[in-house]
Parts: C-alpha cells; sequence; structure tokens
C-alpha cells in the first residue's frame, strides 16, 4: 500500500487527509479501499478504465472497490448533466460526514477524560511521572473514573493529598464489591447508622 502511495505523490500534487489516514482503519476501510479514496479525493470524476490504469488495477477490481466503499456508506455515485450529457461522478460527502463525527468524538473524549488534570486542580500541583503511572494503572486495572474521582474526593474531605490514601480507598471498595456512585453512597449510609447504633449503646445512663 506505501508503495503506491509513494508513486501517487511522486506523480504530482496530492492531498492526502491526515485524518482519514490515520483512522480508516476505524471506519473498517481495506488499504486497497484507502487508495482508491485518495485517488478519488484529487480526481472525483468516476471513470474506472482510468483509475484502473493509473493505479495499475484490473477494471473489474476498480468497479469491487467502488461499490464496497458504496455499501459501507464511504461514497455515493451521482449523476449531474451539463450540456444535455448526463456523468457520473464520486460524491465524498459520506466520508467527511464520518472524519468529522470521529474528530467530534475524540474531542468529546479529550475533554471528558481529563482525570490527570482533576488530581493536579485538587492537589493544587502538578502530578509526577510516578503519579502519573499510578493512576494509569487505576485504569488498567478497570477502576472507572468516576470511582477514582470519588475516592479523590474522599481523600481531599479527609484531608490526605496522596496517592498511596487514594490507593487504599480502592482497593478497599473493591474488596466490598463497591463499583459506582450509588455503592459509595450506600457504603456511607450503612457506616452511619452503626455508629449511630454504636454510640446508644456506649452511652453512660447510669451518669446522665
Amino acid at each position: 500500500m506505501t508503495g503506491k502511495i509513494i508513486e501517487m505523490l511522486k506523480a504530482g500534487t496530492l492531498t492526502l487527509p491526515r485524518l482519514l489516514l490515520t483512522n480508516y482503519k476505524q471506519l473498517k476501510i481495506t488499504d486497497q479501499e484507502l487508495i482508491i479514496l485518495i485517488y478519488l479525493i484529487n480526481d472525483n470524476e468516476f471513470d474506472p478504465e482510468k483509475i484502473a490504469e493509473d493505479l495499475q488495477l484490473k477494471v473489474k477490481d476498480v468497479l469491487t472497490l467502488i461499490n464496497e466503499l458504496n455499501n459501507k456508506d464511504i461514497l455515493s455515485l451521482k449523476n449531474i448533466t451539463n450540456n444535455n450529457i448526463c456523468e457520473e461522478y464520486v460524491c465524498l460527502d459520506e466520508l467527511y460526514n464520518k472524519l468529522a463525527l470521529l474528530l467530534s468524538a475524540d474531542k468529546k473524549e479529550v475533554a471528558d477524560t481529563n482525570i490527570f488534570d482533576l488530581f493536579e486542580k485538587e492537589f493544587g500541583r502538578t502530578l509526577s511521572s510516578m503519579e502519573y503511572e499510578i493512576i494509569g494503572a487505576w485504569l488498567e486495572a478497570n477502576f472507572t473514573e468516576e470511582l477514582i474521582t470519588l475516592a479523590l474526593k474522599e481523600a481531599i474531605y479527609n484531608g490526605v493529598t496522596n496517592l498511596r490514601y487514594i490507593d487504599k480507598i480502592l482497593y478497599e471498595w473493591q474488596k466490598k464489591g463497591i463499583k459506582t456512585k450509588e455503592d459509595v453512597t450506600k457504603q456511607r449510609e450503612k457506616f452511619t447508622k452503626k455508629e449511630k447504633k454504636e454510640e446508644i449503646f456506649d452511652y453512660d445512663w447510669l451518669n446522665e
């Protein structure tokens, strides 16, 4: 695939959207389909014979690839009439829409997944590389960002700003099967009830 793209680059100026190059696998686009798309982005005239000649492919292979891309809603074939002559061309609007959605999703993920900035804000300082690794290890251990955030708030509430304390909270919660905000709330309510019960039984009634 790389060799074919290099040949296309050497043939002249070539537009190659970086977003397409880095995300085509995510769109279920094959390597050969990518080559066809790069070609069409630079010349959307639908001429299977010319495409086949320029890319050193068989015409039937070009038609098969175009059909596959059409089935994947990556492109569509449109008709346009000029001077009473009907011509067919390739419309890539679907491709650009999909790339725009991917870009929007990536930005949203970056905005939503900023657990490290949250720690730095709460700690009032920059995290060390070791602290980054520890937080990353929690995520890899399948602790959700919601649970990590709750553990962070628990530590801040108790006036503690170190990851060792938060680590203990997370693994204690794991032992008790606590996985969500609702689980944490139930555990706190249970603990509060237990404390009130103990206060009643420990009260010195004789010396009231």
